[in-house]
Formats: structure tokens, C-alpha cells, sequence
């Protein structure tokens, strides 16, 4: 059977490579952006941040009705330009840092959950991803 495609989500932040990446991959920042929606949260996180290294972040819901574990290792790490996480379930997550123009064009590309739709993936990355640019830029 064919490996389905990977989805893509971007967007491009108004600070340096450094920057953008300092607001990624620090525990203190990714409980400040890690969510898709506001009654979300990230109340942990931790960050071995080297290749083998784990990534473990804990989203729930605020009411407390809903929760889990976001764990990976890390099968790449190259500041401030290249993350790459291999996700407790098999899959990967790659996200690349470039600088451009108007700042940081930051792109990931993860393997599908096949538990889930696409349009549903795509949505909730891309609205994390929206919530990193919000405060990557106000760390600036």
C-alpha cells in the first residue's frame, strides 16, 4: 500500500532564524504556543534537545475533560535551520527554518495520523503554528 502523502503547514515569522527557532524549541515556549484552540493548553513541557533526545509535551483541555501526551525523539537537530521528531507512534515531523524577506518562513511537514482526517491534521498544526508566530513575535 502507498505511504500517504505528508501535510505541510507554514508560516512565515518577522524575526531572525535564531529567534524563531529559541521560540520553538524551548520548554517555556512551546507551553506558551503548544495548543490549537483557546481553551487548550500546554501546562508541561521538556525538551532534550539533541538527536536521541526526547520531546515531551502535555496538551489538555482547560476544563480538564481531555488530555495526552505529545512524546517524540528527536532524529535531527540543526539550530536554527532544521527539527526533525520521530513521534512515539511511528511518524515523522520535520520543520525547517528559512530565512526570508519579511522574516522566517517556518515550514513543517508530518505524516498523516490515519486515525484522523487530513483537513482535521491540517487545521489543528496550522492553528499551533499560528499561535508560535503570535508569540515568537512578541518575544521580539
Amino acid at each position: 500500500m502507498p505511504q500517504p502523502e505528508m501535510i505541510t503547514v507554514k508560516t512565515t515569522v518577522a524575526c531572525s532564524p535564531t529567534e524563531a527557532w529559541r521560540a520553538f524549541t524551548t520548554p517555556e515556549a512551546i507551553m506558551a504556543w503548544n495548543f490549537a484552540s483557546p481553551d487548550w493548553h500546554c501546562p508541561a513541557a521538556r525538551v532534550d534537545l539533541r538527536v536521541g533526545g526526547k520531546h515531551w509535551a502535555r496538551m489538555e483541555a482547560k476544563d480538564g475533560s481531555f488530555g495526552f501526551d505529545f512524546t517524540a525523539t528527536y532524529e535531527a537537530v540543526d539550530p536554527p535551520h532544521v527539527l526533525a521528531l520521530r513521534l512515539d507512534d511511528g511518524r515523522l515531523a520535520r520543520t525547517v527554518f528559512e530565512p526570508g524577506p519579511d522574516g522566517t518562513e517556518v515550514t513543517t511537514q508530518f505524516d498523516p495520523d490515519p486515525e484522523a482526517s487530513v483537513e482535521m491534521q491540517q487545521g489543528g498544526w496550522q492553528a499551533i503554528l499560528d499561535n508560535y508566530k503570535r508569540y515568537a513575535e512578541a518575544q521580539t
